[in-house]
């Protein structure tokens, strides 16, 4: 695939890369608000009457089995499936549920997928550059150019990322680990208000881990963006935990403390046999 196409599949899944459309009041409540959300797929609820509250600033761990409703929860978060009922703010302002998935995107709500999506054959530099919130259109971006702001606001995400070193280096020789921060530091380069983070640690090594739950933190403990993240390796989300929600069969099973949730008598039988560990 060359560049040109490559580009073009990209702004077909990043049509979100462009500035905020309006600020997101959190004044009067919560930052995401889902309220008795339910969808079914030919005759299975894969949610069902759903509730979750995310505050501002906030990092909170989704848990679940398979088929929890998790991949559902988020598409709907995104707007990329509509539910049969129920209501989805983005703050006090943005009703969810009337808008498509770009527009959703530039509010300031971010997704990253489990498997990495970089272009490989550029630099995390120029990756990053890429990212920047902008006309995205083709012929826009390969005639931008680079001011002073868009390198500061390029090299902040860089420090926060851990990338530094590499900034020059091409996409394609960073290890696994490293390209699921680059992606994440694709996303900060819009400044997004909420970031949906599947999987981030899955094939990391055990050093990777680490640096991702601080990188994690770091990001929720900045106050600048609220962070939710699926996740299925319960060590990490141990080190990660603040608040954890249990989902079992498209609902909220338990919600609360990591030790609170592990030691819950639904959550241990809905595991046993499935994770294999929760306490």
């Amino acid at each position: 695939m060359n560049f040109l196409q490559s580009l073009a599949d990209r702004e077909r899944v990043f049509d979100f890369l462009a500035p905020a459309a309006s600020p997101v009041d959190v004044r009067h409540g919560p930052i995401l608000y889902l309220e008795d959300v339910s969808v079914s797929f030919d005759g299975f609820k894969a949610i069902d009457a759903l509730n979750l509250t995310i505050d501002d600033g906030e990092l909170r761990c989704i848990i679940g089995p398979n088929g929890a409703g998790k991949t559902t929860m988020m598409d709907i978060i995104t707007g990329k499936t509509r539910p049969d009922a129920g209501s989805a703010w983005f703050g006090s302002r943005h009703d969810l549920l009337t808008m498509n998935e770009p527009e959703i995107a530039s509010l300031g709500i971010g997704r990253k997928f489990q498997k990495p999506t970089v272009f490989e054959a550029l630099t995390v530099f120029e990756n990053l550059e890429l990212a920047m919130a902008a006309d995205k259109r083709i012929l826009p971006t390969l005639t931008a150019r680079l001011t002073g702001e868009v390198c500061e606001r390029i090299e902040e995400v860089l420090a926060t990322i851990g990338l530094i070193e590499l900034r020059q280096a091409p996409a394609g020789i960073l290890s696994h680990g490293q390209k699921q921060w680059l992606e994440i530091g694709m996303l900060l380069m819009q400044r997004p208000r909420l970031l949906l983070v599947d999987e981030p640690v899955a094939g990391m090594t055990e050093q990777e881990m680490e640096r991702t739950a601080e990188l994690l933190t770091g990001l929720a403990g900045k106050g600048k963006q609220s962070v939710v993240v699926v996740e299925h390796d319960m060590g990490f989300v141990r080190s990660i935990a603040r608040t954890v929600t249990v989902l079992h069969q498209g609902s909220v099973l338990a919600e609360g403390s990591m030790e609170r949730v592990a030691s819950d008598p639904k959550v241990v039988e809905v595991y046993l046999g499935v994770e294999g560990e929760v306490a």
